[in-house]
């Protein structure tokens, strides 16, 4: 019968049960582990965090949880963890093999790039798909260094969950994201105006047809943007 936990038992907390040698097993594990998974990496490629797909964002997470068990669980063999390590790299090249040779499954696996802008407006089907709304888009359309909508004739979400974005030939009238409509909106004029929601350009001030928002601020002309 396991003996109750006491709390703050400090050397439970600090030191545990197993013998000072174990801590050299530590030592050893976590070198055997981290060339073994390294090497591994080597095998497969590598990307940065940024440009990790679907697939290899889950990969990240399971090494992690396969690797972390057995650095200082001393019932955990370490050819066991290897082999797991092993079979898990080799199914994302497997997954990425099969990405290689059949044009489709790069869209079941990773999904689809999505459209979210075309010609100064916020195509709310794309946010939809991706699960982000208009201000988001805005926050990483700003991050790029664009100050009105009507800069951009076309913006995708990548699979990647990055954002690519290129400049309109002749920006027109549209709806200035700087300073953010979150500071304060500017009620609307009797000129040309815009919608909040998804930059619409309105001559009237009833719910947009676009995405159905009621809130308008006056159309600016936009600057060319420069990627």
């Amino acid at each position: 019968m396991e003996e109750p936990i006491v709390a703050f038992d400090w050397m439970r907390m600090f030191v545990g049960d197993q013998p000072a040698l174990f801590y050299l097993e530590i030592v050893f594990r976590i070198a055997v582990i981290w060339l073994w998974t390294l090497a591994l990496l080597r095998w497969i490629g590598g990307r940065s965090v940024a440009q990790l797909s679907l697939t290899e964002f889950l990969l990240v997470i399971a090494l992690g949880s396969a690797v972390g068990d057995s650095l200082f669980y001393p019932d955990v063999p370490l050819f066991q963890a290897m082999l797991v390590v092993l079979c898990i790299v080799c199914l994302d090249k497997l997954v990425d093999w099969a990405i290689r040779r059949w044009k489709g499954a790069k869209a079941i696996i990773d999904g689809q790039p999505a459209e979210v802008l075309r010609d100064g407006r916020i195509i709310t089907d794309g946010l939809n798909i991706n699960r982000i709304g208009a201000y988001e888009l805005m926050e990483m359309l700003r991050i790029k260094g664009v100050m009105n909508l009507a800069s951009i004739s076309h913006a995708y979400i990548e699979p990647s969950g990055q954002l690519s974005a290129f400049p309109a030939p002749n920006p027109g009238m549209g709806l200035a994201i700087v300073p953010p409509l979150q500071l304060g909106v500017v009620p609307p004029g009797t000129d040309q105006n815009c919608c909040c929601g998804c930059g619409m350009l309105r001559h009237d001030f009833s719910p947009c047809p676009a995405c159905g928002a009621l809130d308008q601020t006056p159309a600016a002309q936009a600057s060319a943007w420069q990627p």
